[in-house]
């Protein structure tokens, strides 16, 4: 029996080692889709960023806020989903270096994606409620700088909320191809007040502002049938689909927060169990449902993909292109 024990061991002399897993055509499948996910991640976040980088008229502020968003999901997808695959493998040694940065990052990309969505439904909300003074209040050099401190603020948070962790990672993994990370309650209890209960509260609130407005803004406006206001139905329509849009990847996000985070106020503990690889990599494919919904909502980036992918950005003069039908 001692045996047996010892061959499941990844470091059969050492009692501390972790047990091996046994590679059966499921555990395989399920590396296989990840990847495939991994990849799908990377390509069409990818897409975004070049899209929104290279065209001049794509660069409006409510696309640089896309494009941090894009950013914080390409990293995740280039250096949170890699290693949490590779942890599936059998006796893939990880050092503890590497542990506590991929946690560090993965907290960081996430705290990114939450600001991004906040400062998102801010945009939509000066946009449809206060749309006379939306292009003086939301300049392109007030959202780099929002999106910056988004990022800054997420670094620092992050760092403070890990900091026992770090200081003191031997301790949390005892066994030697361990990677887990252990926070406190009270770090915990902040981080789902700040990360998941306070900007999902504040998202929800701009949105029901913005379509109480918008509903009664379109009953207005269907009144009116002068060429002048029809100029402005037009405006509002463009406003009301990015509106739409924006809210469809809002929604997509809480509900792939939602399972990740719902466990930790009822004191449930899912560490290494299946509900815990499933609620984590819920959250992580958000980072791969963002482009899918530009791709089916937006005709700028499917029209902006096609210049890509045919390298007519290659071209002079192709970043001056019209991709946005006014």
């Amino acid at each position: 029996m001692e045996s047996v024990e010892a061959a499941d061991l990844c470091m059969p002399p050492l009692n501390t080692s972790c047990r091996s897993m046994s590679v059966t055509p499921e555990a395989m499948f399920i590396k296989t889709l990840l990847s495939c996910i991994t990849l799908l991640t990377v390509t069409l976040d990818l897409l975004v960023i070049i899209s929104i980088s290279h065209f001049r008229q794509l660069q409006t502020p409510t696309n640089l806020i896309l494009l941090s968003l894009a950013v914080s999901d390409l990293l995740v997808g280039l250096t949170v989903m890699p290693p949490t695959i590779t942890m599936l493998q059998s006796c893939w040694f990880q050092d503890k270096i590497s542990c506590a940065l991929m946690y560090l990052s993965s907290f960081i990309l996430t705290s990114a994606s939450v600001g991004n969505m906040v400062l998102i439904s801010m945009d939509r909300y000066v946009a449809i409620c206060y749309p006379l003074r939306y292009s003086s209040m939301v300049t392109p050099s007030r959202v780099q700088i929002c999106v910056s401190l988004c990022w800054i603020c997420s670094v620092i948070y992050n760092i403070i909320i890990l900091k026992d962790y770090l200081s003191q990672i031997d301790l949390f993994n005892s066994c030697y191809q361990e990677c887990i990370v252990i926070i406190n309650y009270i770090s915990g209890a902040v981080d789902l007040l700040l990360t998941f209960f306070g900007p999902v509260t504040v998202i929800i609130v701009l949105y029901v502002r913005v379509f109480v407005v918008a509903v009664s803004q379109a009953r207005v406006m269907r009144s009116q049938i002068s060429a002048v206001k029809s100029i402005t139905v037009t405006v509002k329509k463009s406003e009301m689909r990015a509106a739409r849009t924006l809210g469809v990847i809002l929604l997509v996000f809480i509900l792939c927060l939602c399972p990740y985070y719902i466990p930790s106020p009822t004191g449930q503990d899912t560490t290494g169990s299946v509900e815990s690889s499933v609620q984590i990599w819920l959250f992580y494919c958000n980072s791969s449902f963002n482009p899918l919904i530009y791709a089916f909502f937006y005709p700028w980036f499917r029209k902006a993909v096609k210049l890509i992918v045919s390298l007519q950005i290659l071209q002079p003069g192709s970043r001056e292109a019209k991709i946005m039908l006014r």
